[in-house]
């Protein structure tokens, strides 16, 4: 018999395109889902829900970050489709009461983890903390091309996590035995602050981007100018204080548990994707 199909959510995305890959390496069925992908999902129109669903057994869900949060709707409605297995994305500090900011405590995560555990079917959990691929393909990437990433998080450090790594535990639950009723906390092999990640990025390119500490007021008037939404500028202040208090800063045992092995280094990261051109103007 043919195996069901996995459907990934998010599967354009930054850890969503990395599961599709990964599962199609596989031989997995998978159907790769997102507004603009090749099965249409949309969180906003629960019209798009069904046909993605249909006949699926597992599905990697990358949540929208909307208060409500839409997952608890989209797990009921796989589970009584049928659907077998759930691996969520969420995120690090989700079960920490002011981990982030004012933006974000009783946000869309405690929401999504809840349906999961509630769902009755096998569920994996996915607490990633920031992602290394933020300075490659992300919010800081062009400011790093530019020679200054300005930021509002002080010398504060994070152990950034690699988003190849999560998606290789996102397969991994998705597709294995062992991994039912667990919640992976996510993160990489050692602590770094903002200006260490420029270092690196510098050693493996050649070119190194100054860091500037911001204070707040500096942050979001400097996001304003670039024209940032005012709603956003708070979220994105919001964002960055785990890395701002070290909060980041524990190494956790996520992808150890998992795969079995230590996570990807930074370093490693940077020459990855400076030999893929992601800093190449």
């Amino acid at each position: 018999m043919t195996p069901q199909p996995t459907l990934v959510i998010g599967g354009t995305g930054k850890t969503g395109r990395r599961v599709v890959a990964r599962l199609r390496e596989r031989g997995v069925p998978t159907r790769a889902a997102s507004r603009s992908g090749e099965t249409r999902f949309d969180w906003e129109d629960r019209a798009t829900w069904k046909a993605a669903l249909d006949g699926v057994g597992a599905v990697y869900i990358v949540p929208l970050d909307t208060v409500p949060s839409r997952t608890p709707a989209l797990v009921e409605q796989a589970v009584a489709g049928g659907v077998t297995r759930l691996v969520l994305l969420s995120a690090r500090g989700a079960d920490v009461p002011g981990y982030f900011g004012p933006a974000f405590d009783g946000g869309p995560h405690v929401e999504g983890e809840r349906a999961v555990r509630a769902s009755g079917v096998a569920w994996t959990i996915l607490r990633p903390g920031w992602f290394a691929q933020n300075f490659s393909e992300g919010a800081f990437r062009d400011e790093v091309i530019a020679g200054e990433l300005a930021l509002f998080a002080g010398d504060g450090a994070a152990s950034f996590v690699d988003a190849e790594d999560i998606a290789e535990v996102a397969v991994a639950a998705l597709t294995g035995p062992g991994h039912e009723g667990q919640i992976y906390e996510l993160s990489g092999p050692r602590a770094l602050t903002v200006d260490d990640c420029l270092a690196e990025i510098g050693r493996a390119t050649g070119h190194r981007a100054r860091y500037v500490p911001l204070d707040e007021a500096a942050y979001r008037a400097r996001l304003i100018s670039q024209g940032v939404p005012e709603d956003s500028v708070a979220t994105w202040a919001d964002a960055l204080k785990p890395i701002r208090t070290s909060q980041e800063a524990p190494v956790l045992d996520g992808v150890v548990r998992a795969l079995g092995r230590p996570p990807r280094d930074f370093a490693d990261f940077a020459r990855a994707e400076a030999e893929a051109g992601a800093w190449r103007v």
